[in-house]
């Protein structure tokens, strides 16, 4: 047995709004990129719904466990912060060499001069 039985309703409650919030929104990040066309455009949604979505996931862990054990767990707000920092990062790099990239073959395509 987990103890979900001994979960009081009004937390029940949150938890399952919280998780279905945080579902909600990484499954709307996803599909930003199936739908968005370039690159630059796809990259965009996604970390938005993982940030986004991993905030509303831990908080309903946070309120979950945080009833149960009677006391105040904040485990969640270490992974949060970590995801909150290392997903821009990673945002950055990735857009940074697919700019590197793109700069380097329209390069290519434009000849020199021949003197």
């Amino acid at each position: 047995m987990s103890g979900v039985e001994h979960l009081p309703p009004w937390a029940a409650v949150i938890t399952a709004v919280l998780l279905l919030m945080g579902a909600a929104v990484t499954v709307i990040g996803s599909l930003g990129l199936l739908r968005l066309g370039t690159f630059y455009e796809r990259v965009h949604a996604p970390t938005l719904g993982t940030t986004l979505g991993t905030v509303f996931i831990a908080a309903a862990s946070m309120v979950f466990f945080s009833v149960l054990q009677s006391r105040l767990v904040l485990h969640e707000i270490l992974i949060v912060a970590l995801g909150a920092a290392t997903t821009p990062i990673a945002l950055t790099v990735l857009v940074g060499a697919a700019r590197f990239r793109d700069t380097a073959e329209r390069a290519q395509l434009v000849e020199p001069d021949e003197r």
